[in-house]
């Protein structure tokens, strides 16, 4: 959430910033709204100062003045309460329209409506290529006894599936050597809650806008889609140290997406299911641009190297203006090559939001002067399972229908080079 003192000074910058994410919002009726709070406010503080005036002086007279002065503190109250019922539906129509304003994005990023205007920034690996018909992921996956959609479908529904074997087996190398990778980049591991309140996806930003997309519990409690929304929660309403920042999560777990939008979309095999695992880097820095700057490079550039060590081809894109999200101030995608499909597929993504998320949370720390200040949020995919095991199994078949299993794999693979 941006602060409304900020809107107000930079109502320009901001109008424009909802203009490059595509946003439609009515920021002069927030404004029209804001007026009408403050005024409304101060006129409750000022029949509120009376009141406690009169109520002083109440216990100070005598039984005839004090009636007297009773009967006008009585119709102040009425007075603060007629205003209070005038704020209620001001202050409602407010916090709505507050919750829809964006984040600002840096002006580095790119105009565009969607990720067909994303702007490819880096390639790394040559595009795997064949000397004999491949394979989808699909049919090597079934062929192996690595996932069974079948049966998938039949328990879960659409876009259901079992990883089993040699796939289930993969999917735990790829957890274990994920884990020792971003530990080593001084990490704190953590398997958080994935059932959380709701006010959990209005810090993160994920909603109100993507709340067809949401899992939600006969409670009204949700299930997260990233571990990123109850590793925000964790630090809610502290105020931190400026010696513990950076802080840096490796959140790990299960995540639910209803894919509400995606109707027609990749519906056959696992490039988008209703259920996966995914390892998240989360950062809470002190709120400084440069600093969120460095660490976004940084964060994004831990997954890039994961990648690079699988020795899977991806490109990495600079994200436009209408592929960013309400609270993203940059986003980088990563794509890995997909060879069925011959083209790139996101497998990460990643992002720094300044202090929009952690105003909603209240994540504060007392920095060396002794003040207090938001601090600035940032995430990045380290990897999603099974989505990953696409390009992986697809880059890595050979012509007899086998697949080499990546060197820094095999230690947790019991040593095997190759499935089948």
């Amino acid at each position: 959430m941006l602060d409304i003192k900020f809107i107000r000074e930079n109502l320009d910058i901001v109008k424009a910033g909802a203009v490059k994410k595509n946003t439609v919002i009515d920021l002069d009726r927030l404004i029209v709204l804001d007026d009408q709070r403050k005024l409304i406010g101060q006129k409750i503080d000022e029949l509120r100062t009376i009141q406690n005036e009169a109520s002083k002086q109440i216990a100070q007279s005598e039984s005839d003045a004090r009636q007297k002065l009773i009967d006008e503190v009585s119709v102040v109250k009425e007075q603060i309460q007629t205003q209070e019922e005038q704020l209620k539906p001001v202050m409602s129509e407010w916090k709505a329209i507050m919750l829809q304003v964006p984040n600002v994005p840096d002006p580095s990023v790119p105009d565009g409506n969607d990720d067909q205007d994303n702007i490819q920034i880096k390639t790394w690996g040559e595009e795997t290529g064949f000397d004999f018909e491949p394979q989808s992921h699909v049919d090597l996956m079934t062929k192996h006894k690595m996932v069974d959609f079948e049966r998938g479908a039949k328990v879960h529904g659409f876009r259901g599936y079992y990883l089993q074997g040699d796939g289930a087996r993969l999917s735990w190398a790829i957890w274990n050597y994920a884990n020792q990778f971003f530990q080593e980049k001084g990490f704190i591991p953590v398997i958080p809650p994935v059932i959380v309140r709701k006010e959990n996806l209005y810090g993160t930003g994920h909603l109100p806008n993507e709340a067809e997309d949401v899992y939600m519990t006969q409670d009204e409690d949700y299930l997260a889609g990233t571990s990123e929304v109850p590793m925000m929660g964790y630090h809610r309403d502290e105020v931190l140290t400026g010696e513990e920042l950076p802080l840096k999560y490796l959140g790990f777990s299960p995540c639910y997406r209803r894919e509400a939008g995606s109707y027609g979309k990749d519906t056959k095999g696992l490039i988008r299911v209703h259920e996966f695992y995914k390892l998240e880097q989360i950062m809470l820095c002190e709120a400084s641009h440069a600093e969120s700057v460095k660490w976004h490079e940084w964060l994004n550039r831990n997954t890039e190297e994961f990648i690079e060590s699988l020795k899977i081809p991806y490109q990495t894109v600079l994200n436009c203006g209408g592929d960013l999200g309400q609270g993203q101030v940059k986003k980088y995608d990563i794509e890995l090559w997909v060879p069925g499909e011959k083209k790139y597929r996101e497998i990460s993504s990643a992002s720094y939001f300044h202090d929009f998320q952690t105003r909603r949370f209240n994540i504060r720390y007392k920095d060396t002067k002794g003040e207090i200040n938001y601090a600035h949020s940032l995430n990045c995919t380290a990897i999603p399972t099974p989505r990953i095991l696409v390009s992986l199994v697809e880059n890595f078949q050979q012509a007899d229908g086998t697949i080499v299993i990546p060197e820094v794999l095999r230690p947790f693979m019991g040593g095997a080079d190759h499935i089948g």
